[in-house]
């Protein structure tokens, strides 16, 4: 069988009957998630894998007719703006009916923990968050749960605690939903992270202070079949929505928001996880809208409104020599408004593994600084980074229909490793315009592209890669 039709017949199976694969062998990155708990490595092979690094044609051809898998309980929406579910017909578990008091002020902390123990080991597995302000310490949701499905509504106000000191065993969490199945998230209601108290004590804002930690609002770690849907996150201690070593996790008509100014405030951040779909969703943070990092397989994200912030971005990617991991990426209708970055592929010299089959298309930028961006000399610290032989090799990226306005003079920017060049680069159908044009001098947005291979453009590409 002709190597395209092979490779269109691997997507096809992919799309249809995700429960059918077998793992490709000598996979890397099949071989770090192994280490990973919770994960199924036969679910969802590298279906990439059959392409040779420099069959970019086969590639683009095959990926461009990618679509995501969704099931119709996830896109009819209006069920889950109804707040009706079949769950809701077998009982539920109400955190007032444990002693919350709902005001704003009393720390609801153990009420929520009993009502979350009674929810996940009983048979019922329905805890709702009715329409009143919680006040909330750093809290553990923990499984595995006796009822074959879970759900949190969650229709008022949950709120962190801004004493610092209440964070003294764990600095990294405030919500932690730990090691749950067949779990969903719902409701009109608002998480709030109180994050201004940590965003005056960052480094980032105040140099006099020492660079820390602080909690991620909402972390879903080893879930597997996660759904959240409908949620507000805001204003969160640093990021706003991290899952991590997590299998099948899908959310659905999100909103994260926070000020421009807030430091490390990443909207959505996908670590170590397979098989993550973000839809309908509005970010709007201080920091990477979305962040997808090592480990990270089968990522897709559609209809992402995106700004301000620091865009979409992969990485960064092996820093302190690190081995870093991440492969088949889609990012399908976006727009990004005012945003530092727009698609970016960020990687720290020294590193090694692989980022690899991304496709960025159909994406609107407005007054957008730098949209189209690999960075392989990336480097967030006060001192210069050292050079380095070793990167993280980064190969087979498409970026197609991508129009706009850039904020920089520079709209493309591919610097890659000078001992480990980008490969397979595909530039299709992408017109960039000065925002600011001034319209009395000759004006144009530039491009420049170091230490790329098998650089292809199709269509009309402005401005060209130089």
């Amino acid at each position: 069988m002709p190597l395209p039709n092979l490779f269109l017949t691997l997507v096809f199976i992919f799309i249809s009957s995700p429960l059918c694969f077998s793992s490709f062998q000598d996979d890397p990155l099949a071989n770090f998630l192994d280490q990973t708990p919770g994960y199924d490595l036969s679910a969802y092979p590298s279906f990439f894998g059959t392409v040779h690094e420099d069959q970019s044609d086969e590639f683009e051809a095959g990926f461009g007719k990618l679509k995501m898998d969704y099931h119709a309980e996830i896109v009819d929406s209006t069920r889950y703006n109804r707040m009706g579910t079949p769950a809701t017909r077998q009982g539920e578990v109400n955190v007032d009916d444990f002693g919350a008091e709902g005001d704003g002020k009393t720390d609801d902390t153990k009420a929520f923990k009993k009502a979350w123990k009674e929810a996940c080991f009983s048979n019922v597995g329905v805890l709702v968050v009715p329409e009143k302000k919680y006040y909330l310490k750093p809290i553990t949701f923990s499984g595995p749960c006796k009822s074959d499905f879970v759900m949190l509504k969650i229709l008022g106000m949950i709120v962190a605690s801004n004493d610092r000191s209440d964070y003294r065993r764990d600095r990294r969490h405030w919500l932690l939903f730990n090691n749950i199945k067949n779990f969903v998230v719902e409701g009109q209601g608002t998480i709030d992270g109180n994050g201004e108290i940590w965003w005056k004590n960052s480094c980032k804002i105040n140099k006099t202070q020492p660079c820390t930690v602080a909690p991620t609002a909402v972390t879903f770690n080893r879930c597997e079949n996660l759904k959240v849907f409908g949620l507000n996150v805001r204003n969160a201690q640093q990021m706003h929505v991290r899952i991590e070593q997590s299998v099948n996790a899908q959310a659905y008509n999100v909103m994260l928001t926070a000020p421009e100014k807030s430091p490390n405030t990443d909207g959505i951040h996908v670590t170590a996880s397979q098989n993550v779909q973000i839809i309908s969703s509005i970010i709007r943070t201080g920091d990477d809208c979305i962040s997808i990092v090592s480990g990270s397989k089968n990522v897709q994200a559609m209809d992402v409104t995106c700004g301000p912030g620091h865009g979409i971005s992969i990485g960064s990617l092996g820093k302190g020599n690190s081995k870093a991991y991440v492969e088949n990426v889609m990012v399908n209708k976006a727009k990004l408004t005012g945003t530092t970055n727009g698609v970016r592929i960020k990687t720290w010299q020294g590193g090694s593994g692989y980022t690899k089959n991304i496709l960025f298309q159909n994406i609107v930028m407005e007054n957008v600084r730098n949209p189209i961006i690999i960075d392989q000399n990336y480097c967030d610290q006060d001192t210069p980074c050292e050079e380095q032989d070793s990167a993280v090799q980064v190969r087979n990226i498409v970026y197609k229909n991508i129009i706009g306005t850039s904020a920089s003079e520079m709209a493309i920017k591919l610097d890659c490793s000078r001992t480990f060049p980008c490969k397979g680069i595909v530039l299709q159908d992408i017109d960039l315009q000065l925002y600011d044009k001034d319209e009395d001098r000759d004006q144009e947005a530039n491009s420049t592209c170091v230490n790329v291979m098998d650089l292809e453009t199709r269509g009309r590409v402005h401005p060209q890669c130089s």
